[in-house]
């Protein structure tokens, strides 16, 4: 007779897996993907390192999981800003403010999901979020070449362009140490990101 896990028996399994998760998560959000090993996953979920393959086959699979995780969480907030109240214009700037503020906040964690090499798996969720954040993005430029605020173009284009802008411009003051810091404090380099980001797709831009 085949063995059928009984629901006290998945519900453990379940508890476990989400420690393993957390403090995975935990981890990469203070030190980065170089800080998530097994051996420190298992340590700070309180379970033996072996019993960790039981829930992930790899440190590959349980990076690409926290990667799918906290990407998640974060798409769902620039959706959220995106389809908020204002004008297509408005939106976008507050778009970019509000997740680039979270990046600067929580640098090592943005700079990770942002940047950080890691291996396959991971470059494969992160190409595929990519498309997640460039698909609110099409919306809202959509939204605003219908209102005339943004010159007739490409939208899914555009939005490819946006997301690209928006990153490349967090990867330098992610990675900054506090010796190589330039005197560039986050409201100015949000502000400067927004601008240029309005003026590559509004009628300021032609």
């Amino acid at each position: 007779m085949a063995y059928r896990p009984t629901e006290k028996t998945l519900a453990r399994k379940a508890e476990i897996r989400q420690r393993l998760l957390d403090a995975a998560l935990g981890l990469v959000s203070g030190g980065g993907f170089g800080a998530l090993t097994i051996v420190a996953v298992a340590a700070q979920a309180g379970i033996a390192t072996g019993a960790v393959y039981k829930h992930f086959e790899s440190k590959a699979q349980l990076c690409a999981e926290v990667f799918r995780i906290a990407t998640e969480k974060e798409v769902a907030m620039v959706r959220a800003t995106a389809q908020g109240s204002g004008t297509p214009s408005e939106r976008l700037q507050h778009t970019v403010h509000s997740f680039a503020l979270r990046a600067l906040r929580h640098p090592r964690l943005a700079f990770a999901l942002i940047a950080e090499p890691v291996d396959a798996l991971v470059d494969a969720e992160r190409l595929r979020y990519r498309q997640a954040y460039a698909d609110v993005f099409v919306d809202l430029v959509a939204q605003g070449i219908a209102s005339g605020e943004f010159v007739p173009q490409v939208p899914s284009v555009s939005a490819a362009a946006l997301v690209g802008i928006i990153a490349e411009s967090l990867v330098g003051p992610l990675s900054w140490t506090a010796a190589d810091r330039p005197g560039v404090q986050a409201e100015d380099l949000i502000a400067a990101i927004q601008a240029f980001c309005l003026r590559a797709v509004s009628k300021m831009g032609l």
